[in-house]
């Protein structure tokens, strides 16, 4: 029977307790929101909903096209000015969505003959792009600048070091400063994925990169997403006018895919804009993902310290983290469950996201509910 294989495997996720649904929310659910990658409370935000609203009017319900061909706009060119010079970068490239950027920047800048050392803990989309290269791939420890100096020792030739700056499942930060250091002792690049770090590390939330003195370097391209703290749709390429120029050139998801819908360019603009007027909306979200790991701990939960927005609370098993995050829903809170595979430790996870508009009694309301619903 044709496709009968998919039954084998679903009764295996099943049996694994790794069946995965999806779950519709209405527009004014009565849920706590601490699931979503909002990090900076702007998805709904009146001027971010207007700006996306009078991109739609302006600019139509889609790009139309390809960026090359008729879908890119003025108000695109606009972004990408805007996102260069808040994250301190020459030139910037907006994608359809951040596993677009990554998919781009990975496989554009390691052509045949490079190497590819990849963090063990990268993102499925860094993944990603590290298979379709054509460059050899070596997968390193997780967060080893070390281990990334032996592996760009026995390859001569162009190489790229590619890592997350903030990674999705514990929140812990990749030593940035060391990862160059190494990558300019062998003459290679970094590509890093600031997705988790963009609107909430640096002054202001201009990033990781920015806070580790990397902002504007030839050699360092940083990817990002418009779907996170900017509360939008998309993604970008951060880097050179030369890099960003052989990404328009060399790069199959932006030459082939249609372009960024105007309602999400125009959503990231008014974000983005907001943010510049209000940086301590950053500073609030790290206030709030320390504030949730001190009061996690206190009440004896096994919580990973956040580097950024990201706090993990570790689960006993797979079934007991699908059930837990059930259960807290039905007490009113909405929170991730992280399982195998999606987790590169296979230890299950409550992922919570630190929202800089949570209030105090919203951060306890959390806590309790976890504490109460645990296994």
């Amino acid at each position: 029977m044709a496709f009968g294989w998919i039954d084998e495997q679903a009764e295996a996720r099943r049996r694994a307790g790794l069946v995965r649904t999806l779950r519709p929310r209405p527009a004014d659910s009565p849920l706590l929101d601490m699931a979503s990658n909002d990090y900076l409370g702007l998805a709904h935000h009146p001027e971010v909903t207007e700006g996306a609203a009078r991109a739609a009017r302006l600019w139509g319900g889609g790009s139309t096209g390809s960026r090359l061909v008729t879908g890119t706009t003025e108000l695109h060119t606009e972004l990408e000015r805007e996102l260069a010079a808040f994250c301190g970068f020459e030139a910037a490239l907006v994608f359809s969505s951040g596993y677009a950027a990554n998919l781009a920047a990975v496989t554009a800048l390691a052509p045949h003959g490079s190497l590819i050392v990849s963090d063990a803990g990268n993102h499925a989309s860094l993944i990603d792009g590290c298979r379709l290269a054509r460059g050899d791939k070596q997968v390193v420890g997780h967060a080893d600048p070390e281990a990334v100096r032996k592996a760009l020792a026995t390859h001569q030739g162009p190489a790229i070091v590619v890592s997350d700056t903030v990674f999705s499942v514990d929140g812990d930060r990749a030593p940035l400063e060391a990862l160059a250091e190494a990558c300019r002792e062998h003459g290679a690049g970094l590509v890093v994925d600031d997705a988790h770090g963009l609107g909430v590390l640096g002054d202001g939330g201009q990033g990781a990169p920015y806070a580790a003195g990397l902002a504007g370097a030839a050699d360092v391209v940083v990817t990002a997403t418009l779907s996170k703290s900017l509360g939008s749709q998309g993604g970008v390429v951060l880097g050179s006018a030369r890099v960003i120029g052989h990404l328009v050139n060399a790069a199959r998801t932006f030459i082939f895919d249609t372009g960024l819908a105007p309602a999400a360019a125009g959503a990231a603009l008014a974000a983005l804009r907001l943010l510049v007027r209000e940086p301590e909306r950053a500073a609030r979200a790290r206030t709030v993902a320390t504030e949730l790991h001190t009061r996690l701990t206190a009440a004896g939960l096994e919580a990973v310290r956040p580097d950024a927005a990201v706090v993990s609370v570790r689960a006993p098993s797979p079934e007991q983290a699908v059930r837990w995050a059930a259960d807290c829903r039905t007490a009113g809170l909405a929170v991730g469950c992280f399982r195998p595979p999606s987790v590169p430790d296979g230890i299950s996870r409550l992922r919570l996201t630190a929202r800089a508009d949570l209030s105090g009694a919203e951060i306890e309301r959390a806590v309790r509910v976890i504490g109460e619903t645990r296994p």
